[in-house]
């Protein structure tokens, strides 16, 4: 396993942990009514509209660069 001591202990605990975090999110989400379910989906889904796409998306998505990259010729 590469990293250093520091690294590696902390993922060791990750390990060690994940089992427990499993559990626990298997029991919140079968606590949950629907009504939290659906305040939970409306909080995730309002938050795409808290800020507008940045100023470059609005007149490029990227693709057209992209699309560029990709259709330029190899080198040998």
């Amino acid at each position: 396993m590469a990293g250093t001591p520091q690294q590696r202990a902390w993922m060791a605990q990750w390990r060690a942990s994940q089992g427990a975090l499993r559990e626990q999110r298997v029991r919140e989400l079968r606590a949950m009514t629907d009504q939290t379910a659906l305040a939970a989906a409306d909080a995730l889904l309002s938050a795409v509209f808290l800020t507008g796409p940045a100023d470059s998306r609005r007149t490029s998505s990227g693709l057209v660069r992209q699309q560029a990259l990709f259709h330029r010729p190899l080198r040998p």
